[in-house]
């Protein structure tokens, strides 16, 4: 019979004290370092327990402060939670554009006194749910969340309607559930998707294939930007022309999609529209891999402008996102909301994006640019 693995055994230790009443609702649990010792475990073994107890709804993380053991189905507020308390719940919170973010938030929320308790769904429905009750469970005064695989009806909608009903104001950021038309503040995906497609069109490419997300609103806005640019410039538009993918086929499936399209006979695209740097990199990377030069056999085009775009010697062209002020904007919105108690009527935001030229993208040879 194999041992369970080392992260496991954190956390039914946990789950035993919490069981037993040894750490009581609202308390602090012990700090990683404490942990690491205790368990005689790695730091990233106790991270990954303790997430996952955060996933579960068990545990809480308290920006500044530590963790803490949740209250749940207690409509009263533990005593370290006393005072003004934003939840934000992100899909990713580690890498990519999600640090900036939160650094725009939490430097205006904490300058007004506010504090911070964040989680993420790891774009999981299940996992957004258990974040969503355990915000509910601790009676947040507003939160901040960025929704969950947002192209497709969302089962948690009636915990939206619970924080309505508690006059909760609520705030969607990047994207938004269209069943609930709540506020939100995002950058406008199809104008995105359309200058980003629009720019290789006037540097000579017709053979244009887009790589696209299509289980978030974000994706789907973008895509919709990219089939615009086709209309308005007159260019044929193929069954093969756009890959797309879920969250689930990253790691299975998308190579194979392109691979299959550069193994077609006169099937090689001359650019290649990506949802994201993430993808524009990744691209790069598998091209490389199968013998082709970028910028020079193929440009590529990025999205959100994140650290990734110059991350590698080939700088991306990448569509701008406003990372740090949304953040800042976002808190603010929130802010306002829970001051005046929901009276005052706050609008949805979206950002106008642009397109940073770099060297991933090159002119078709033998065309001639005028300005």
């Amino acid at each position: 019979m194999s041992k369970p693995a080392k992260y496991m055994i954190v956390i039914d230790k946990i789950k035993e004290w919490i069981a037993n009443g040894d750490v009581k609702p609202g308390e602090k649990i012990y700090s990683e370092n404490e942990l690491t010792k205790m368990f005689n475990v790695s730091r990233h073994t106790v991270r990954q327990a303790v997430g996952q107890l955060v996933h579960e709804g068990l545990l809480y993380r308290e920006q500044g402060a530590g963790t803490f053991c949740s209250t749940p189905n207690v409509p009263s507020k533990p005593p370290q939670m006393a005072g003004k308390n934003i939840g934000i719940i992100t899909t990713y919170i580690s890498d990519y554009i999600f640090p900036s973010i939160i650094r725009g938030m939490e430097s205006y929320l904490t300058s007004n006194g506010y504090s911070l308790t964040i989680s993420c769904t790891d774009n999981d429905l299940d996992k957004e749910k258990q974040c969503l009750e355990a915000m509910l469970s601790r009676n947040i005064d507003g939160l901040i969340i960025e929704p969950t695989k947002s192209s497709g009806y969302n089962p948690n909608i009636h915990y939206y309607l619970e924080l309505e009903r508690r006059n909760i104001p609520y705030l969607m950021i990047n994207q938004y559930y269209s069943q609930l038309n709540p506020p939100y503040i995002m950058l406008d995906d199809e104008k995105g998707g359309y200058i980003a497609t629009d720019y290789l069109f006037s540097q000579g490419h017709e053979k244009i294939i887009g790589i696209f997300k299509t289980d978030d609103m974000q994706g789907v806005l973008r895509m919709k930007g990219f089939i615009r640019a086709f209309r308005e410039n007159k260019i044929p538009f193929l069954n093969d022309t756009i890959i797309s993918y879920t969250t689930e086929d990253l790691n299975n499936g998308l190579t194979d999609k392109l691979k299959e399209i550069l193994e077609k006979p006169n099937g090689i695209p001359t650019g290649i529209v990506c949802y994201n740097d993430e993808i524009a990199l990744n691209t790069i990377n598998f091209l490389r891999e199968h013998g082709y030069k970028v910028p020079d056999d193929i440009s590529i085009v990025g999205y959100d402008d994140s650290s990734l775009a110059e991350a590698s010697e080939i700088k991306l062209t990448s569509v701008t996102h406003p990372k740090t002020k949304m953040g800042e904007d976002a808190a603010k919105w929130i802010v306002d909301a829970v001051e005046n108690n929901g009276a005052s009527k706050q609008e949805s935001i979206i950002y106008e994006p642009e397109l940073v030229i770099r060297n991933s993208t090159k002119v078709l040879e033998g065309l001639t640019i005028t300005e």
